[in-house]
């Protein structure tokens, strides 16, 4: 995959998000469809984009994953958190790869050739995703055994391959050891379970999955033994914060531009006065305005402080989720007040994006935790609790 810049990467998203995402989103959400038009389209075009330009990729990082996520998530929510959990993914194995992890997923996911994801979250122990029950055992001298069940995987039996959190399971190992892996989707004793249902982000093919046994190479972990705090808080939260605040971004968005053009063309028929004439209608819209932009800004402003190691790096990022989260919601409410009744029909596409919305408050870390961790960066406090 050639070098692309930013601006082009941003480019190639909204091409995308319009010619391809947006025409499948309506039916993506009623027939709770995995969007694998949509995926192979950012795939081929812009999988490789937060991998090292060293191993075939663009070398971009976290504003190209909230731009990008942007983009899509104003045409289909549940396609940009797909491939948002890919990018994020991809980075996780790009931190530390080896020079086997280059070749077998690297190279491949640069050229648009392989779909990767996460498999952390464990009902277990809920929200605390950093914290795995999933075994990890020696199987012998060059192998890992994994036992486990891993839950609300997107992307479940259609990625080609799965990071997956583990904790050390071999006597005489430290407690609290936790270590990530990458499972092949056609490594023997992977269980899939039955597609979850939610009443929003309804194409991204969530589901639960049993590890039995799973028996995968050495060369398939990640980094060192005990590297997963370190993947956690260096890796996957800011990629994967970015990317959900990027694609929530783009839902209330999408919610702001339903509403101004039902306001532009809507006339009342006994006056013949447009609804854009009435103060009341201007007040609302121009307040929804600012609540989209304010929060585009926090979340660019954190991508770019976390990029070059600024100061407030963590509490931007913690804090660009749970804006982004309350906007998404309070701007489709809005909307759906302006617009009336027309709005509130099934087929209203703020039906859907209010479905969606409402998603983003319960994908871990929750806003409240991401409130914590706000205050305790700005305390200088330790984020975790011992």
């Amino acid at each position: 995959m050639a070098r692309t810049g930013l601006g082009k990467a941003v480019s190639l998203a909204r091409e995308i998000a319009e010619d391809v995402l947006a025409p499948q989103a309506a039916t993506v959400d009623a027939e709770r469809r995995w969007p694998q038009k949509g995926i192979l389209a950012l795939q081929s075009r812009l999988g490789g984009l937060v991998v090292p330009e060293s191993y075939g990729g663009m070398g971009h990082g976290l504003l190209a994953v909230a731009q990008v996520g942007e983009a899509t998530g104003r045409a289909c929510a549940s396609t940009s958190i797909c491939f948002g959990m890919h990018l994020v993914a991809s980075a996780v194995i790009a931190a530390k790869a080896g020079e086997e992890q280059q070749e077998r997923y690297l190279v491949p996911i640069s050229a648009g050739e392989h779909l990767t994801t996460l498999a952390l979250s464990e009902s277990a122990t809920g929200g605390e995703f950093w914290l795995p029950q999933t075994r990890m055992e020696r199987s012998g001298p060059d192998r890992l055994r994994l036992n486990g069940t891993k839950s609300f995987v997107t992307n479940a039996g259609h990625a080609d391959s799965y990071v997956v959190s583990t904790v050390a399971a071999d006597p005489g190992t430290p407690p609290g050891q936790f270590s990530c892996t990458v499972v092949d989707v056609d490594t023997p004793n992977l269980v899939w379970g039955a597609p979850w249902q939610g009443f929003g982000m309804r194409g991204n093919a969530s589901r639960t999955l049993d590890l039995r046994d799973v028996e995968i190479p050495r060369s398939h972990l990640l980094g060192e033994e005990g590297d997963e705090i370190w993947y956690v808080f260096n890796v996957v939260a800011p990629y994967f914060l970015m990317a959900m605040a990027g694609t929530y971004l783009g839902v209330a968005a999408a919610a702001l531009e339903e509403a101004r053009r039902h306001l532009l063309r809507r006339r009342h028929a006994h006056s013949n006065r447009a609804l854009a004439s009435q103060p009341v209608v201007q007040h609302r819209l121009g307040s929804m305005w600012a609540q989209v932009e304010r929060t585009r800004r926090l979340v660019y402003h954190a991508a770019a402080e976390a990029e070059t190691g600024g100061a407030e790096a963590l509490a931007g990022l913690a804090s660009s989720k749970a804006e982004v989260t309350e906007a998404a919601q309070a701007v489709v409410n809005d909307a759906l007040s302006l617009v009336g009744g027309i709005g509130y029909g099934e087929s209203s596409p703020l039906h859907r994006l209010l479905r969606d919305a409402r998603a983003a408050h319960v994908m871990s870390p929750v806003t409240d935790v991401l409130r914590i961790w706000t205050g305790r960066a700005l305390l200088d406090q330790p984020l975790l609790e011992e």
